[in-house]
């Protein structure tokens, strides 16, 4: 599965950097696009949109980010705040549509 395969730690920038560029590859561009929509998004927003992009649970996204299911929930809700997105979006549905 892609979270198995994702699962092997990309906290280093070497990691990170692979994986952009294969997930880039895969999703025309997405990480290009969202960067040029919303461009105070830091590297680690661009990970959690990727995962999301992904259509990943925040239970799913926990461990790849090495962080609890809770924290996972903070960033998201802290990515809304940056995207201004309303209260009844969804932050995933959203993300989808890009």
């Amino acid at each position: 599965s892609v979270v198995k395969i994702i699962d092997k730690n990309l906290n280093n920038t070497e990691d990170w950097k692979m994986f952009e560029q294969a997930f880039n590859n895969a999703d025309k561009d997405f990480l290009k696009k969202i960067k040029s929509e919303h461009s105070s998004l830091t590297p680690n927003d661009l990970k959690l949109c990727a995962y999301l992009r992904l259509n990943l649970s925040s239970k799913e996204i926990a461990p790849l980010l090495n962080i609890s299911h809770r924290s996972v929930e903070v960033k998201r809700y802290r990515l809304r705040k940056k995207m201004n997105l309303p209260h009844k979006a969804s932050l995933t549905h959203y993300i989808l549509e890009i």
